[in-house]
């Protein structure tokens, strides 16, 4: 058992170093992952880039620092674990032994502040720390990202064995399909006059990388009528195609009008019932809202971090229109159980094993990142111990 273990770090935005550092000692509660797969999120390309303000203007506000293991999307075998893990860090309470393979919840909540205490799913903590965002590789245990190729689980982790069924390249999605309990929230304001997301309703998802795939493939599960989905890349809207999506709009080939345009006549001039807003800027913000029915409902998940401001008419687009607009940051750790079980049940009717379109060696971090940039990739991932069979 080796005691240096690599890792890509993000020294400054913009540069990676292949570093190497102790193989930590466990204290009791904790384990060691071997990361078989880590992906590559919107959140680590906004950090890349230099944007790292998240959570901006609330208790929970911060600066991702740097140097920095990123990584928060993760999928690997435990390689090492304590008598107190293995007993107690399951979330389902299962047992856990060296060998079972295992996602997590990259965000380790305090659970005495306010909204830990009254938020079902802590997805609103004060003191929130995350996983590939907000600890320093500087700082002991140092391995905590999981562009690594070990991971050090603490014990207030909320970690989740994976289904036997299910390969690493489908669970590297778990996160990323914990965050479609988005869908859930909107289903519950269907109770309210017929508000939220109905079956039947006509939804538009702006944006259909990795995340916006997967909330068009729930949003299929759970009952649309229709399902139209906007992206720059040809590629993204052929895969959304096959998630579910009935009408794809390329957005670098069509104006904000034609796409407007293009909704109204899908729904007889009526305008959507729920856009989803997936894209991780806000140039298409306002368009969503100007795709929406009167009383529509607009969910905002994808602009995780701070990318600045957008300018709205508030009468036109939000007293005029009757719209609901829910901003949803991030996701509940109660929705890893209920995601591994539709990444499964639903295997064999969505390609979720072909959206990990590109891997890379930790070496090759830099590119990997450029190439999760570009409109051919979906969902890119680093196997920092070699190819995953």
């Amino acid at each position: 058992m080796s005691d240096a273990v690599k890792a890509a770090v993000l020294v400054a935005p913009g540069r990676y170093e292949v570093q190497e550092f102790p193989r930590p000692v466990l204290p009791d509660g904790a384990l060691l992952m071997e990361i078989e797969m880590s992906g590559i999120c919107g959140t680590d390309k906004h950090t890349y880039q230099g944007e790292t303000k998240q959570y901006a203007g609330t208790p929970a506000e911060t600066d991702t620092p740097f140097p920095i293991i990123q990584g928060h999307e993760n999928v690997g075998v435990v390689s090492e674990i304590t008598r107190g893990a293995a007993e107690n860090l399951e979330f389902y309470g299962r047992p856990l032994a060296v060998g079972d393979r295992i996602v997590m919840c990259p965000d380790v909540v305090c659970g005495h502040c306010y909204e830990c205490k009254h938020v079902m799913g802590y997805v609103w903590c004060e003191n929130s720390q995350c996983y590939g965002n907000s600890y320093s590789s500087a700082v002991w245990p140092h391995l905590m990202g999981g562009w690594a190729e070990q991971m050090y689980i603490r014990p207030d982790t909320f970690v989740y064995k994976v289904p036997s069924g299910l390969s690493p390249r489908v669970a590297v999605l778990a996160e990323l399909m914990a965050c479609t309990a988005s869908l859930d929230k909107l289903k519950e304001f269907s109770a309210m006059s017929y508000e939220g997301f109905n079956s039947g309703d006509t939804v538009v998802v702006i944006g259909s990388g990795p995340l916006g795939l997967l909330h068009i493939a729930k949003t299929d599960i759970m009952g649309a009528g229709q399902i139209i989905a906007t992206d720059l890349s040809e590629t993204r809207l052929s895969f959304a195609k096959k998630m579910g999506a009935d009408i794809t709009l390329n957005a670098s080939t069509t104006s904000r009008e034609d796409r407007i345009e293009a909704v109204m006549q899908a729904t007889r001039g009526r305008g959507a019932d729920v856009v989803l807003h997936m894209a991780n800027g806000t140039s298409s913000f306002v368009e969503g809202i100007e795709m929406l029915k009167r009383g529509g409902m607009m969910l905002e998940m994808g602009v995780f971090a701070d990318v600045g401001d957008v300018s709205i008419n508030v009468h036109r687009h939000v007293c005029s229109k009757n719209i609901r607009l829910i901003g949803i940051t991030n996701h509940p750790s109660t929705g890893y159980g209920p995601g591994l079980t539709l990444l499964e049940r639903y295997g064999d009717r969505y390609p979720f094993e072909e959206m990990v379109s590109h891997e890379f060696a930790l070496a090759d971090v830099d590119v990997a990142m450029r190439t999760s940039m570009s409109p051919e990739s979906l969902k890119v991932v680093m196997t920092p111990n070699g190819p995953v069979a």
